[in-house]
């Protein structure tokens, strides 16, 4: 069984790149399900109804989100009845949509993806391992796969979760800083790790977003409106192959594929 998850997903250009790319990298790496980072999607803020029809139809099976979910207020139209949506399960309170789900692939194979966010750097939720502890309770004896997609800033609070978590789930994805770390590397209790998987969207600007504007930002310290860049693009992902005979993680691959202009 091998498992894809896509690097947050900048923007049209990410977008565009992923519905050219993704069903020759699904043959090319004999892919059976599809995790992707989209909390980028719609100009680099949140995600809309169309814009997920757009991904889960270009083969996407499950699309994860961060600490821009509620960016686009299109979301709470439709994201307490869409299952192909994980959002981090540790706002607190009362909130829209799940934070985990757990699907059946194309070949039989239980797959739970959880989304959580850190909190280092970041908005001031519940605690992501409580809520981890919590999550894996609640699916105990019901996942034979279990991906978390840890959206934080810190690489210390990344690396913590991946410890934190060795053996009991499959693999701790980090997401969120939109560059591919190059430390890929699976634990010793088994569980797949990577500090973050990159970004999917336009290579010659600042996280996504155009240069100029980013850099106005850091050099005024006033506030400013970023939009998405423009351009060739990148597609930053990781690949995990499984044992079909008791799913653990056999590899851990990083891959990057690029656009042709």
């Amino acid at each position: 069984m091998n498992i894809l998850f896509i690097g947050d997903i900048v923007g049209r250009p990410g977008r565009n790149l992923v519905k050219v790319l993704l069903p020759s990298i699904i043959r090319e790496h004999k892919v059976d399900f599809v995790i992707a980072n989209a909390e980028n999607a719609a100009g680099g803020k949140g995600i809309t109804g169309p814009i997920k029809d757009e991904l889960v139809g270009a083969g996407i099976d499950v699309l994860t989100m961060g600490n821009h979910v509620w960016d686009n207020k299109a979301v709470f139209d439709f994201i307490d009845n869409e299952p192909r949506i994980v959002r981090p399960g540790n706002y607190p309170g009362d909130c829209p949509g799940q934070g985990y789900h757990t699907y059946i692939s194309g070949n039989c194979t239980r797959v739970t993806v959880v989304n959580l966010s850190g909190r280092v750097f970041m908005n001031n939720l519940d605690c992501p391992f409580r809520t981890a502890d919590r999550i894996l309770d609640e699916v105990k004896g019901t996942s034979d796969v279990i991906i978390v997609d840890f959206h934080a800033e810190a690489t210390s609070e990344k690396q913590a979760m991946g410890w934190y978590l060795d053996g009991k789930v499959s693999a701790v994805i980090g997401t969120h800083t939109h560059v591919q770390t190059a430390d890929e590397r699976i634990l010793p209790g088994g569980t797949a790790y990577i500090t973050d998987v990159g970004m999917t969207g336009p290579m010659d600007s600042i996280l996504g977003m155009v240069k100029e504007e980013a850099l106005h930002k850091f050099l005024t310290q006033r506030p400013v409106r970023l939009t998405v860049a423009r351009g060739r693009s990148q597609l930053d992902a990781v690949l995990l192959r499984f044992d079909p005979e008791n799913f653990t993680v056999k590899t851990i691959k990083r891959i990057r594929y690029y656009s042709e202009e």
